[in-house]
């Protein structure tokens, strides 16, 4: 199988079978709040973010409520995710910049996403794709074993295989590409023990074609 036909057999198949493929962050359809959930996200589960953010949303409403903030205080609403302290330094921070450059609101491009504290490349590919509907694939850990698992990369980097999948994968299907590949990898596609028996990609998957059975 080339390539190609592999990433349009999977395409098909994502699109056929996971219609709806949406983040699983809760965020109120605020921006400004996806962002904070984002950051903390980092090194953490969404459920894990998801249990902690309704209060912290609650408190600091508006970019201006979160800026005049101190992080010890940020850091008792999320003392329970990975990183606090540096986090709660980070949303703060990032308040800031936001009021500063940005007139308080979430910027789209991931240029001028990546000029606030907390956050790196995949982040600001995360906004721009879920706020803003951009053509941008962010890679975390289940997208960067998921899309070299099956075949669709052989990259040794998240950002070659963002490169290589914003390349290969067309561009008005790339922000819910993305969370074809994370849901698939965090409910299917395991780390540690792949669930190939349940998983419909058998047929065009290079690690299935090489660990299965030899009839």
């Amino acid at each position: 199988m080339t390539k190609k036909e592999r990433y349009t057999r999977i395409v098909e198949w994502f699109t056929v079978n996971m219609p709806i493929a949406e983040t699983e962050l809760h965020y109120n359809e605020s921006p400004f709040h996806l962002l904070i959930a984002v950051i903390l996200s980092a090194q953490c589960t969404d459920k894990r973010v998801n249990m902690i953010t309704p209060a912290l949303f609650q408190a600091y409403p508006t970019p201006e409520t979160l800026a005049t903030a101190k992080p010890d205080e940020v850091y008792e609403y999320i003392k329970s995710v990975s990183y606090p302290n540096n986090k709660s330094k980070h949303l703060v921070g990032m308040a800031n910049v936001l009021i500063e450059r940005f007139n308080g609101v979430v910027p789209s491009e991931r240029e001028e996403l990546m000029q606030l504290p907390g956050v790196g490349r995949k982040t600001a590919n995360v906004i721009a794709a879920v706020v803003f509907d951009k053509p941008a694939m962010a890679v975390d850990t289940h997208v960067f074993r998921v899309a070299n698992r099956i075949g669709l990369t052989t990259t040794k980097t998240p950002l070659a295989t963002e490169l290589e999948l914003v390349k290969n994968l067309p561009a008005e299907i790339l922000p819910k590409a993305h969370h074809w590949l994370i849901l698939h990898g965090r409910y299917v596609c395991m780390a540690r023990r792949p669930k190939c028996e349940e998983c419909g990609l058998t047929p065009f998957c290079r690690y299935f074609k090489s660990n299965s059975p030899k009839l």
